[in-house]
């Protein structure tokens, strides 16, 4: 643990977050599941998000940085609670969003709220995003401010560290209710979450296989990036480097990335019937919605822990 200890970290969140069993979810599928609670981080909304800007603000401040910079979509939770993390720690924030403006709603509502500058790139191709965060960094720069630049969704072996020190606070919870699962089950989208949690695994030995249910991406490309993101987390700390390939469970993605779809949908319903929990709709839904089909077809056995990674805000949005 040396190794994660020494790597900078900016406190921001409530820790540990629950882990608690779901039984009337666990009836209704026949598989006993138990939710760990990461919509409840406690800073702005919660959501998995707070976990790895612990240790991206903490680059940023050790940097001497002013600003941050990133960005998604208008929607993204992602952007929202950096933008928040950052006006807590004394930071501005400048977020970049695909598209052309749109009226605030949701996250980027609540981001504007915390004081987040928000740009648009005027292209509909989510990639834009990045190339502009680029842009906007050296106009900091030439501006005199020292910008810290960061891709959507923190997705880098410094921010899967939020996830590692997530598998220490995990395995001793498993520790405490005598809980031994089969696998943890995440959506997965830009890969950092489950990177951290592979990486983790790597090193801990937990005995469960974290599996991510694509949310976004195509499978192999999401295979890839959890892997390298992984290997770039533990070059860092210095612990195992995971072995095999990432499981990635596809066919949930929907009609669209960042789009409901009526799996997602029911899986949802199920869930907040059931247990009083409520998934957003285009992350937590849709791995709901693979791990309730795997349920049906019985390729699945308990105990299984899923990942409930917050993104309130996104249920009240089209």
């Amino acid at each position: 643990m040396t190794g994660l200890l020494a790597v900078p970290r900016a406190r921001l969140g409530t820790f540990p977050t629950p882990l608690h069993p779901a039984p009337r979810l666990s009836d209704a599928l026949g598989v006993e599941i138990w939710f760990k609670r990461d919509d409840l981080t406690g800073l702005g909304l919660g959501g998995n998000k707070v976990r790895g800007l612990e240790y991206l603000i903490a680059d940023a401040e050790q940097g001497g940085c002013d600003v941050f910079v990133t960005g998604g979509a208008p929607n993204s939770n992602w952007a929202m609670l950096a933008a928040v993390a950052a006006r807590t720690r004394g930071m501005d924030a400048v977020l970049v969003h695909f598209g052309q403006p749109v009226a605030p709603a949701g996250n980027s509502a609540l981001a504007l709220l915390a004081g987040a500058q928000l740009r648009f790139t005027g292209d509909d191709d989510r990639s834009s995003v990045d190339r502009v965060v680029t842009e906007v960094a050296a106009e900091l720069t030439s501006a005199g401010r020292r910008p810290y630049a960061v891709g959507r969704g923190g997705a880098s072996g410094n921010g899967a560290l939020g996830y590692v020190n997530a598998s220490l606070e995990l395995a001793e919870q498993l520790q405490q209710n005598g809980l031994r699962p089969q696998q943890l089950w995440l959506a997965t989208g830009s890969c950092g979450t489950q990177a951290g949690l592979v990486a983790g695994g790597a090193w801990l030995r937990p005995g469960y296989e974290v599996v991510g249910v694509t949310v976004s991406r195509p499978a192999a490309e999401v295979q890839d990036r959890v892997a390298r993101i992984a290997r770039e987390a533990v070059a860092l700390i210095g612990t195992p480097t995971p072995s095999g390939s990432p499981v990635v469970v596809d066919g949930f993605l929907g009609p669209a990335k960042g789009a409901r779809s009526p799996e997602g949908e029911a899986a949802a319903t199920l869930v907040a019937r059931t247990e009083g929990v409520f998934l957003d709709p285009v992350f937590g839904a849709k791995a709901m919605a693979g791990l309730v089909d795997a349920a049906g077809q019985g390729t699945v056995r308990g105990p299984i822990v899923f990942l409930v990674s917050g993104g309130a805000p996104t249920l009240f949005a089209d």
